[in-house]
């Protein structure tokens, strides 16, 4: 989660900031891309291009951690980059729209004209005045990576709880699927309690 906000941010940022430009066109439509596919072709086309293709990384299964860290990580390669590419592209998406709105504003044109460095004005005054909404989008895309999660597993073949409530739902097992269901619930409400707290972080002028 940490890597996709440090990866789909400063995309965002760039993207504002080179507003117009082939490279700001070339974000947007993986942002366009990343978001408007199904997860599971996401999957598929990965899959064919650095497993079958390349050969770089394992098309199905899971690698348990007690046979090594490298074929570990290598089984979860692949899934983890399918579900990080839809999150990256709608957190530069909004990102990007977000500071297009704030670098309007009056105080950035006053810093620009105090000779505050670009660096500066993008990452200190843009950005902290943009993170309420980006944050906001972060617990929204929660839900859809839980959702994600459920069609990946299936694709990669991989035991998870997403995997679980699939083969719960086929066999009608109830227990199992309301009890994953509260798992998943209960992890959605958590983390956006966390991230509404964190608004009075972010904009002290938010009060609770």
């Amino acid at each position: 989660m940490i890597i996709v906000i440090v990866v789909a941010v400063p995309l965002g940022v760039l993207a504002a900031w080179k507003h117009g430009s082939i490279l700001d066109r070339v974000i947007m439509l993986f942002a366009v891309l990343g978001f408007s596919v199904p997860v599971f072709v996401i999957g598929y086309v990965l899959a064919w291009t650095l497993a079958l293709q390349l050969g770089w990384l394992p098309v199905q299964g899971y690698t348990p951690f007690a046979d090594g860290l490298w074929p570990w990580l290598r089984s979860l390669l692949l899934p983890s980059i399918t579900l990080a590419t839809f999150y990256i592209a709608i957190i530069a998406r909004i990102t990007r729209a977000t500071m297009l709105e704030i670098m309007q504003q009056d105080y950035i044109r006053t810093a620009r004209g105090k000779g505050v460095s670009e660096s500066a004005v993008l990452f200190v005054h843009a950005l902290r005045n943009a993170s309420v909404p980006i944050v906001t989008v972060v617990g929204i895309g929660i839900a859809l990576v839980i959702s994600g999660a459920v069609v990946i597993e299936s694709v990669f073949a991989l035991p998870g709880l997403g995997r679980l409530t699939v083969d719960s739902i086929l066999r009608r097992d109830y227990p199992v699927i309301q009890a994953v269901i509260l798992i998943f619930s209960f992890v959605y409400v958590v983390i956006n309690l966390l991230i509404d707290l964190s608004y009075t972080v972010i904009d002290p002028r938010i009060r609770y």
